[in-house]
């Protein structure tokens, strides 16, 4: 069925904003004009769609009335034929509108900041969030996203306790939000000597990267203080006040960032990171209010959940949400993600097509 209502209301606002595009007054206004010039775009695709299907439904109701009004044979058979493609065509066609359809998040097409932490397991887990990033670095690099480290807490033999970095690109949120939640390694410890499987876990949390304009940042509920640098070496650690750590009064975030020599540096990464929490914070409660009303299995972005599972000894990797598992795990943390991401988004957009 489609949504003749729903279609109503597009093509009103299709008309006004066909008005707008040819406006000089609105042309001046880039911003706003690259805004509607794409909404405008996306209403288009939606509308001749639309269109395209409504004329097949008319064929097919013809070339009903042709078979019922003829005894002509070849004719018949000609109708029946043109009847059957027709009808192919529509379903098709009306799953692509109903998908079409469906509120896009305008989040998906936002940077995105990826927090990666050690859970359980000790050493084994800070070395496993070494592991996921370098997957994501090479998923980035195959993407052609641009990626930039915010803050690091390495361990001294490999291993990172937190990495938190920005992706930068096309459509890195829209890819990356189903990363978020719990993962968990299961493989035999290098510092194991019987060759016992340990299960270890890490986390990682996926922000929409927060422009200044999503979310407003009062400067007096802020404290900001500095101090010098901790790590394993290498010039101006532990030599000048360089570490950044801001406090967010009101909700109790903080925010350390130290990896850069420049303190203003570390200040603007230390800001970029509080917008990207806060603002993830206010879409949270926008999510909750949305599960509790309905159950979303796939895009719940519940951080505590476990939803894949690296097996070592059996190159696997499960991914619990979507009953997806795969055995090319060395590919995998190699970051061949799409299969995965893929499937993902596929079973998110059938979700919402259902509700």
């Amino acid at each position: 069925m489609i949504p003749e209502e729903k279609i109503l209301i597009l093509k009103k606002e299709y008309n006004e904003l066909k008005k707008d595009i040819y406006d000089p007054v609105k042309m001046s206004d880039r911003r706003y004009y690259s805004k509607i010039s794409k909404r405008f775009k996306e209403l288009q695709e939606i509308l001749d769609l639309y269109n395209a299907i409504k004329d097949h439904e008319t064929t097919i109701v013809e070339n009903k009335e042709l078979i019922k009004s003829t005894n002509d044979k070849e004719l018949i058979a000609l109708a029946e034929e043109e009847t059957t493609e027709a009808q192919e065509y529509l379903e098709k066609k009306i799953a692509q509108l109903r998908e079409l359809l469906i509120p896009k998040d305008p989040n998906d097409e936002k940077d995105a900041i990826i927090e990666i932490r050690a859970g359980t397991g000790g050493e084994e887990a800070a070395l496993f969030v070494a592991d996921l990033y370098r997957m994501y670095t090479y998923f980035a690099d195959k993407k052609n996203w641009k990626l930039s480290i915010l803050s690091s807490n390495p361990t001294g033999v490999g291993g990172l306790k937190e990495v938190i970095f920005s992706l930068s690109g096309e459509n890195v949120y829209g890819t990356m939000r189903f990363e978020s939640g719990v993962h968990r390694v299961q493989r035999v410890p290098e510092t194991e000597s019987q060759g016992r499987v340990h299960t270890s876990a890490i986390s990682v949390a996926v922000l929409p990267e927060a422009d200044e304009i999503d979310i407003e940042i009062n400067p007096e509920d802020l404290k900001i203080t500095t101090c010098k640098a901790s790590g394993h070496g290498g010039q101006s650690v532990n030599t000048t006040d360089s570490a950044v750590r801001i406090t967010h009064e009101p909700t109790g975030l903080v925010v350390t960032c130290q990896d850069e020599k420049s303190q203003l540096k570390n200040k603007n990464k230390a800001f970029k990171v509080l917008r990207s929490r806060l603002y993830d914070m206010e879409l949270a409660k926008h999510e909750a209010e949305i599960s509790a009303k309905r159950k979303s299995q796939v895009g719940s972005g519940d951080r505590s959940a476990k939803i894949r599972t690296y097996n070592f000894p059996q190159s696997r990797v499960t991914d619990h949400r979507i009953s997806l598992t795969s055995f090319r795990l060395n590919d995998i943390l190699l970051g061949e993600l799409d299969e995965f991401i893929d499937a993902l988004k596929l079973a998110y957009r059938n979700e919402k097509v259902e509700n």
